[in-house]
């Protein structure tokens, strides 16, 4: 999406390709850096970005065994943001988009799924996509597959990844925040555990760090023992760990660390 709109903004004609019919997602990446809020800032549009509806983290701390310590301080950066802004993926996307609209040569299709590449002499000159119009062609210059981890422009141009491992896999959920709550650490480790909670301003969202592929033994042990174990991390989340009902409140990412090969 931003190269789409940096594209345009050049006075390049781009279309963009999203398979969804909006960009709701849970539990993407919702930390947008000092480092993207400078390039947001060098765009122009950093004050109508920050109208959004946003967190500002200036300091993250964290709790190892039982000792509290501060793990990163921003406000020493040389940006104008000093800080994490703490943001759902979809503001942040739905905010290009818009931007990208006031260039003439910006196109977003939304529920258009690339199926397949188009390939003429050795080149690829373009992509096809199933709409909910029918099939579409889309012939260009330049492709540019970003379209995660399962690509399928990455498949069909054959090109090569590495697997570079992860050793954790992580499961995600999200429990109610009370005002009472006041600042909690980012992070809680103990042996064998870590435990990270974002401040999502009525609930946090929380994240529980699991050996890579264990997620299906973790579940085995049923719910309530999962409940516990968040419990033994932070203890302060007692009382409401019975808003995970089941495993459906649960969500699993499985962390990749993939290189895309360079060398043919």
């Amino acid at each position: 999406m931003m190269l789409g709109f940096l594209l345009a903004r050049a006075g390049i004609g781009v279309i963009v390709l999203e398979k969804h019919a909006d960009f709701l997602r849970d539990f993407r990446g919702d930390t947008i850096h000092p480092s993207t809020l400078e390039v947001i800032h060098e765009l122009g549009l950093l004050d109508e970005f920050l109208k959004l509806p946003h967190e500002e983290v200036q300091h993250l701390s964290g709790v190892i065994g039982e000792t509290s310590m501060r793990v990163a301080d921003f406000t020493h950066l040389p940006t104008h943001c000093k800080f994490i802004a703490l943001m759902p993926q979809w503001d942040f996307l739905n905010f290009l988009a818009r931007q990208g609209k006031h260039y003439p040569g910006f196109d977003l299709r939304m529920r258009a799924e690339v199926t397949d590449l188009i390939e003429e002499h050795g080149r690829i000159v373009g992509v096809r996509a199933d709409t909910p119009e029918g099939p579409l062609a889309v012939r260009s210059t330049l492709v540019i597959g970003a379209d995660g981890r399962h690509s399928v422009v990455r498949e069909r141009a054959k090109l090569a990844v590495d697997d570079l491992g992860a050793p954790i896999d992580v499961l995600w959920m999200r429990l109610s925040r009370k005002a009472s709550d006041g600042v909690e650490p980012l992070g809680r480790l103990r042996a064998g555990t870590i435990f990270v909670m974002i401040d999502r301003g009525d609930y946090w969202q929380c994240a529980y760090v699991i050996p890579k592929g264990e997620a299906e033994k973790i579940k085995s042990r049923g719910i309530e023992a999962f409940r516990s174990a968040i419990v033994k991390a932070s203890p302060a989340m007692h009382d409401r760990v019975g808003e995970i009902a089941s495993w459906d409140d649960v969500k699993l990412l499985t962390v990749k660390v993939d290189r895309l090969r360079t060398d043919g």
